[in-house]
């Protein structure tokens, strides 16, 4: 069942393909920077996150799978969270001149 029948199929799957090798090139991301002193840069980790959960959203609108849509639009609004944390704190940080 199809929520969104005006997307090609092919355009479809080739976003969720694109969406989980951001999803996980972002958790690999996150990953390599364990146990280091510094941690990844929080744009690049939560943005991927971001735009990975996203494409796979589009791709389940066409393929559907509810619970499979929920989890991407809930891993997408955790991402935009931690976007939207990371921008603040950026924020806060010039304006504090750190």
């Amino acid at each position: 069942m199809a929520l969104v029948p005006a997307i090609p199929e092919a355009l479809a799957t080739a976003a969720g393909f694109a969406g989980m090798a951001l999803c996980v090139g972002a958790y690999a991301y996150t990953t390599a920077y364990t146990g280091r002193p510094r941690g990844p840069n929080p744009y690049l980790q939560h943005g991927g996150n971001l735009a990975g959960a996203l494409l796979l959203v589009v791709s389940l609108l066409v393929d559907t799978n509810p619970a499979s849509l929920v989890l991407e639009s809930v891993w997408a609004l955790i991402a935009a969270t931690g976007l939207l944390r990371a921008l603040m704190a950026g924020k806060a940080a010039q304006r504090s001149g750190a």
